[in-house]
């Protein structure tokens, strides 16, 4: 893999359940299990990868010919298991709900719109087309026995 392609995160363990991931410009967001604390849990994390990858693609470009009064974007989707896949989500969906200002601006912001929906779908957002398209995830350890004292 090429230096420009490649892409990383880390996650700590912080306690049973809880983790802390970290990117290489040092942002963090908190990952849990669900239940009753505010953590993204994984499945939530995949909802805000599809839906906020399609955002961007389509801000950066519609708010360059108008600035949206509201621009909301939501991730859904079902998560079920089965015998024949386990546990995975299905019914993926993104929605945006986007306003833009009367006259001439807000009309190209409007117009514009859809076409960068599609073409965000169709083939600019890196996290949806990968989910889309099936991409091959490998798992290995790297066992660290433990230190004698």
């Amino acid at each position: 893999m090429a230096d420009e392609t490649f892409r990383s995160i880390e996650i700590e363990r912080t306690s049973v359940g809880k983790y802390t991931a970290r990117n290489v410009r040092g942002g963090e967001i908190s990952v849990g299990q669900g239940g009753d604390d505010p953590n993204f849990t994984p499945v939530e994390l995949l909802l805000t990868a599809i839906a906020g990858c399609t955002a961007i693609d389509v801000d950066l470009v519609v708010s360059r010919r108008g600035e949206p009064v509201e621009f909301r974007v939501r991730g859904t989707g079902d998560k079920i298991r089965d015998e024949t896949g386990g546990n995975r989500m299905t019914n993926l969906a993104v929605e945006f709900t986007v306003s833009f200002p009367e006259g001439p601006a807000g009309d190209a912001a409007r117009e514009m719109l859809p076409r960068l929906v599609k073409m965000s779908h169709d083939r600019l957002c890196t996290v949806s087309r990968t989910v889309e398209l099936g991409s091959e995830v490998t798992t290995t350890i790297d066992y660290h026995p433990p230190t004698p004292e």
